[in-house]
């Protein structure tokens, strides 16, 4: 398969999607690589953030349907999605208790399981990929610090990124709490973050290739999608 549909929560990836991560893969074989969100965006509360599983799971659904020859895949933070009540997603809140090395993929397999179940258990891995980001975008910027403050226009901060870096054997690691949270770290650094236009900036400063060397199960991600265009 040769096209290829990303999910994504928020505008923040859908920018990366389209200037970062397309263009990577055009180079490997797509011939049309597209970012959706999920949802309607304009329903969202102030807050913003993933809307629960029924709707997206409707959502991605629709899309495999309507054309059987593209792959699809997601992009959401780990962080942000629903725990509890009549929006959780699956897996997500045993994930929680769960090491950090086996959060990912116990959201993802029950994802997969779930959108296989009701497409009467035709689903096949080429034609989609559960991807579930730990914990969230801005755990990638801390990928480079140096280049994360570049990016934001704040060199000085370089050393207080990488203070924080220092702590975590990856940036994924950095923890999932609402005061511990990689976006929650550099709005304590940047009163007034704004993630869709910082956060990109950031991330093409760093590089997608830099990215992928420090974040392991990003890497894994990006190694996937390159394998279903061959």
């Amino acid at each position: 398969m040769d096209r290829l549909l990303i999910h994504v929560e928020g505008e923040t990836e859908e920018t990366f999607v389209n200037e970062l991560l397309a263009p990577h893969l055009y180079g490997c074989g797509f011939v049309s690589v597209s970012a959706r969100l999920l949802g309607n965006a304009r329903r969202r509360d102030r807050r913003g953030g993933i809307q629960g599983w029924p709707p997206s799971k409707k959502d991605i659904l629709r899309h495999l349907r309507e054309d059987p020859n593209r792959s699809c895949t997601m992009m959401v933070d780990f962080y942000a999605l629903p725990q509890s009540g009549s929006g959780a997603w699956p897996g997500r809140a045993e994930a929680a208790s769960l090491p950090f090395s086996q959060k990912a993929a116990a959201v993802e397999t029950r994802i997969f399981a779930s959108l296989r179940e009701d497409l009467g258990g035709d689903l096949s891995a080429r034609r989609f990929v559960p991807f579930v980001m730990m914990h969230e975008f801005e755990a990638l910027l801390f990928s480079d610090c140096a280049r994360f403050g570049q990016g934001i226009g704040r060199p000085e901060l370089a050393a207080d990124f990488q203070a924080i870096r220092d702590h975590f054997e990856s940036p994924e690691e950095i923890n999932d709490s609402p005061i511990t949270a990689p976006s929650k770290r550099v709005l304590d650094l940047v009163p007034g973050y704004q993630k869709p236009l910082l956060g990109n900036l950031a991330a093409l400063e760093i590089g997608l290739g830099a990215i992928c060397a420090a974040c392991p199960h990003f890497d894994g991600w990006v190694r996937q999608l390159e394998g279903l265009a061959r």
